[in-house]
């Protein structure tokens, strides 16, 4: 009975350390698996190019097409504190080029005092994109210029009608006061004043 006893510890004891070297196997190649077999990079930070960020006095400044505000369309804005790729400047530096997704080509030029350079790094000089519109008027040839002018039709003016004539209204003139003979009326009273005079005088002779 007691080797019956020993004989079932010696089996538990090689059972417990059969289970424990397996775990460890298990464990090691695990471990083997999993490391690699080529080398490893390091990831180390990589440096970052010119960028450029927006003053915060501005709410939001324009990117436009090229460096200028004649000949170049707004494409869009960068808002106040917004860092973005820098490329390159105009040849007098009042205009910088710059990332901006979204728009043909992917770039767009800002003003320059609008923005700060970051890391006060150089940018280089870059040429401007072609306008929209050109720059020269072009000399227009009167010779062919005239093939397409069309010369207005001819209007006859209307003939011209003389206006009735003026009547001017004629008036006579008032009728004098004479006397049917033909003798003024100064005359007339004249006489009659010499008659009543005789008159007078004839009475005061028969009175006396």
């Amino acid at each position: 009975m007691v080797k019956t006893f020993y004989g079932i510890l010696l089996s538990s004891i090689a059972i417990v350390l059969g289970m424990l070297l397996m775990f460890e196997y298990d464990a090691s190649a695990d471990a083997m698996f999993q490391q690699p077999t080529v080398s490893v990079p390091t990831v180390t930070g990589t440096a970052r190019g010119p960028s450029i960020r927006v003053n915060a006095d501005n709410d939001q400044i324009n990117v436009r097409s090229g460096p200028g505000t004649q000949d170049y369309a707004v494409i869009g804005v960068l808002i106040a504190g917004q860092v973005v790729p820098a490329y390159g400047r105009s040849s007098g530096g009042d205009w910088i080029q710059v990332q901006y997704v979204g728009v043909e080509g992917g770039v767009g030029w800002v003003y320059s005092n609008l923005v700060t350079v970051l890391d006060n790094v150089s940018l280089p000089i870059l040429e401007p994109p072609p306008t929209s519109t050109p720059q020269v008027t072009p000399t227009i040839n009167p010779t062919m210029a005239a093939q397409f002018i069309e010369a207005p039709a001819e209007t006859r003016l209307p003939t011209f009608t003389a206006p009735a004539p003026l009547v001017i209204p004629t008036f006579e003139p008032a009728p004098t006061s004479t006397v049917n003979l033909g003798i003024p009326v100064g005359m007339v009273i004249s006489i009659l004043g010499i008659i009543g005079l005789l008159g007078a005088f004839f009475s005061l002779l028969r009175g006396r």
